[in-house]
């Protein structure tokens, strides 16, 4: 199962530097106002043949002074709570602070594996000025420069030791998983209680894999598949419950042991950032996602019109991935609940289907006869075949094109609508390659 990695530290020490070199993305806006990017806090590393999460918790802080060092601190106690172990990144050229020392109290606490991270160390010199972190009771303070990336094989080293492997899972293979994600008040337990009902003893719990995932087994109406419920397990902190980190953190291990999110949105608020978060992270997982909008008992006007553009808004915000079922429940009165299962399981088996070649090539290649990909520096790319790769974890197709470095993601992106508009991949993400014929 995935472990989690989170990194903590005040601002301008390097984490997002540090979280680029983990997870090999450049794309993270790294500059010296502090707060510049969002989306590129949670990546995947990949070290010596085994994978963990990796958080940067400094794109969620608020920029404003004097909430600044509250935020953190709430921050660091989340990150120690949801987290499997924790980075603590400090900077040598500018030395041991009052906020470090406090930052120390809150980790000297915890039960997790902290390790104490001096950044900027360039030479022998900085070397020796890191032996003040040794005060923060942390143990030893590995040495690294995140921006020239030495030092970073060794601290990877020293993660995959701390982190603990012999998590087994209990859940048969071949079952799916769906995970009910949102944030905080849209209804995620109360829609968990609608499925399962009062009726506890179809439900066999097994004891999470990971510490806070609990697999609840549901076999009734003819569905066989296991509920990741990652919520109500863990007594509420101190945490101001509505801070969109708080919930992104929440739904990572939810999101990655799942096969299938439902993602809860409120009707009676919309779209927020919070939920384009939890979006995101579903995409980067590449996990198949089914909408629902709940608590649509309160909303007043319910005619077409209003239901329409409601998915329209959606599908414009979540572009462009926009081909996903999108149902309007409430599970107060456990209105269309039904139909999210039935919603749930359709995408999982969407995932699964086959095409085969022969029928792809028929379809396909007319289309792209017609529509050539635009031509580049005076060359035409000529496509010849195309097929399914076979035991992918999502549908992946390949085209076979003389000049395959020309094609762009805007003809993938219109090879991918013309596949979805002639099968039902709904819900499901795929992947388009072009490759050498």
């Amino acid at each position: 199962m995935g472990n989690l990695v989170a990194i903590v530290g005040r601002p301008n020490v390097g984490k997002s530097t540090l979280f680029n070199r983990l997870t090999k993305s450049r794309r993270a806006i790294v500059s010296d106002t502090a707060g510049t990017t969002r989306d590129r806090q949670y990546g995947k590393c990949e070290w010596n043949g085994r994978e963990f999460s990796v958080v940067d918790t400094g794109g969620w802080v608020v920029k404003s002074d004097d909430i600044f060092e509250e935020a953190i601190r709430q921050q660091v106690l989340i990150a120690t709570e949801e987290a499997d172990l924790v980075l603590f990144l400090v900077d040598v050229k500018s030395g041991l602070t009052d906020w470090d020392e406090d930052v120390a109290v809150i980790l000297r606490q915890t039960k997790l594996p902290v390790i104490l991270v001096a950044n900027k160390v360039d030479n022998n010199t900085d070397q020796y000025d890191a032996m003040e972190f040794y005060k923060l009771g942390l143990g030893d303070p590995q040495c690294i420069s995140s921006a020239s990336g030495s030092g970073t094989g060794d601290l990877l080293d020293l993660v995959l030791s701390k982190l603990n492997t012999d998590e087994v899972d209990d859940t048969e293979d071949g079952i799916p998983r769906f995970a009910v994600v949102g944030r905080p008040n849209a209804g995620k337990s109360s829609i968990i209680n609608a499925f399962i009902g009062e009726d506890r003893n179809i439900v066999t719990e097994i004891a999470g894999t990971t510490r806070d995932s609990i697999y609840t087994r549901y076999t009734k109406f003819g569905f066989d598949f296991y509920l990741v419920d990652t919520a109500g397990i863990r007594k509420k902190t101190k945490v101001n419950e509505d801070l969109e980190f708080y919930s992104v953190m929440r739904s990572i291990r939810a999101i990655e042991n799942s096969d299938v999110c439902i993602l809860m949105i409120d009707a009676t608020r919309g779209i927020e950032s919070q939920d384009m978060n939890i979006f995101q992270l579903i995409q980067k997982n590449k996990k198949s996602l089914v909408v629902v909008v709940n608590k649509w008992d309160l909303v007043e006007d319910k005619d077409q019109k209003v239901i329409k553009t409601f998915e329209a808004a959606i599908r414009d915000r979540m572009a462009p991935f926009s081909d996903f079922p999108i149902i309007f429940a409430s599970a107060l009165t456990k209105q269309r609940i039904f139909k999210v299962l039935e919603m749930a399981k359709q995408v999982y088996l969407n995932r699964t289907q086959r095409i085969g070649t022969t029928k792809l090539n028929e379809v396909m290649l007319p289309i792209i006869e017609n529509t050539p990909p635009p031509s580049m520096k005076g060359k035409y790319i000529k496509i010849k075949y195309c097929s399914q790769l076979p035991e992918t974890q999502i549908p992946s197709f390949v085209f076979y094109a003389n000049l395959p470095q020309y094609v762009k993601e805007p003809y993938k992106r219109f090879l991918e609508n013309k596949i979805r508009e002639h099968w039902n991949l709904s819900g499901c993400p795929i992947n388009v390659f072009i490759r050498q014929k």
